[in-house]
């Protein structure tokens, strides 16, 4: 091997690092990912976080309970023919539902102007320490609250289901694995089907 092509392996090998480096931290699209947050009137919330708080929609606040058999109203009530629910449990959960939406879109609006709230003392000059401890107390007391309406409503739905519709609810959701669909290796197909109710 020639010096010259020796000296030229050994620049390339030396110049990895650094084009690996231009690569993970130029000005592409992974270094900025809060590019266009700056147009936020509120920088902390998107549109779209701004319209499902409004709404009263769950905001992945309750996925604790959602994904621990605790099934949440609204989908429920989306899933109600699925799961064949009775009109008495469609009665209970509708109520559990409007009161829920009710207490979650007035916690909602609270959070948004306490995070509206942050936005707006850092877009001014002189903002302290207690002021901003202040206002992080008003904005995450806001969330708590938002976050108990949601959870406390799943806490109420599962001792109005079986444990079947419990069942069909997470399969239906994704959660679980449709047994009449998933027949575990050595069980025969027949038998696991009868035993597990499918048709």
């Amino acid at each position: 091997m020639s010096v010259h092509l020796t000296k030229s392996l050994a620049l390339a090998i030396a110049l990895v690092p650094i084009a690996a480096f231009s690569q993970d931290h130029g000005h592409g699209s992974n270094t900025a990912p809060y590019a266009g947050f700056e147009t936020r009137e509120i920088k902390s919330l998107s549109e779209q976080d701004i319209a499902e708080l409004q709404r009263g929609g769950g905001w992945g606040l309750a996925l604790p309970a959602e994904l621990n058999g605790h099934p949440g109203p609204a989908h429920l009530l989306d899933l109600q023919t699925e799961l064949e629910l009775s009109a008495e449990q469609v009665g209970t959960i509708t109520a559990t539902y409007k009161t829920m939406r009710i207490a979650a879109i007035a916690a909602g609006e609270r959070l948004i102007a306490a995070e509206a709230a942050i936005s707006n003392a850092f877009a001014q000059p002189g903002l302290s320490e207690e002021t901003l401890r202040s206002l992080l107390a008003e904005a995450g007391k806001a969330r708590t609250e938002l976050r108990f309406i949601h959870l406390s409503r799943h806490l109420s739905t599962p001792e109005l289901l079986s444990d079947a519709q419990i069942q069909q609810y997470n399969i239906l959701r994704g959660y679980a694995d449709d047994p009449c669909t998933s027949v575990p290796e050595g069980h025969n197909r027949d038998l696991w089907r009868r035993h597990n109710g499918c048709d």
